[in-house]
């Protein structure tokens, strides 16, 4: 199938929350936003028109993270970070030997796996990120020390993030296992996986070349803060 008929993706973080994702949702109209201790990112129906934000849930807000396109924000919208990223997709199983332990990670590893996250990539992982899909992780000497899952799902496609390693076992493939074996069960359930890479990662946007991903577009997270409230 041609990657550029996945639409969705140009909009992800809308498309999820009027599909798979709708329980965190909040918000009304044109714009939806996640439960703030899920995630920190807001949609857009629109991305190309005027956003108002001045109204309901979204306006008390300080701060969030558009994906894709950034619409035409009110002027005490302030757009303080902006990362380019690749969107890059799966379309076969990933043929590789596992021969780490893989756990699937429960409530229970809720206050480790937030502190490995934030560790290492501090501000887009909350309390409650973990519910919005399942988590993995392996564990070293008693602790967990990588991990990888599913964030943004829409009913096709499923977002493999979160793909961290403790700086003290880097080096030793426990995050190329943890991709090829989150990759294969998102397939094996019928959807499509994709992930986001800052576009200057060589090293990972190698990695995820050799599991089978290929680029499909440019894409931005734009982190933005609310001025009358920050």
């Amino acid at each position: 199938m041609d990657i550029d008929q996945y639409s969705k993706l140009d909009n992800p973080v809308w498309y999820a929350l009027n599909e798979t994702h709708q329980a965190f949702s909040r918000g009304s109209g044109d714009i939806r936003a996640y439960v703030s201790d899920v995630a920190p990112f807001v949609g857009f129906e629109n991305q190309n028109g005027p956003a108002d934000l001045d109204d309901g849930y979204i306006a008390d807000l300080d701060s969030f993270f558009i994906v894709g396109t950034k619409p035409l924000l009110p002027g005490h919208i302030w757009a303080e970070l902006e990362l380019k990223c690749l969107q890059m997709v799966c379309l076969n199983p990933v043929e590789m030997e596992i021969s780490e332990e893989i756990v699937p990670l429960t409530e229970r590893h809720n206050q480790e796996l937030v502190d490995l996250v934030n560790l290492v990539q501090p501000g887009l992982f909350r309390e409650k990120t973990r519910l919005m899909g399942q988590y993995y992780g392996i564990f070293k000497d008693g602790k967990l020390v990588s991990i990888t899952g599913e964030r943004i799902k829409m009913n096709d496609f499923t977002e493999v993030s979160a793909v961290i390693t403790h700086p003290d076992y880097v080096g030793k493939g426990l995050a190329k296992q943890l991709v090829a074996h989150v990759t294969n069960n998102i397939l094996a359930q019928g959807s499509v996986p994709y992930l986001h890479v800052l576009d200057t990662n060589e090293r990972a946007i190698g990695l995820y070349e050799k599991l089978g991903y290929v680029s499909r577009r440019n894409i931005t997270f734009w982190k933005v803060n609310n001025l009358m409230l920050g």
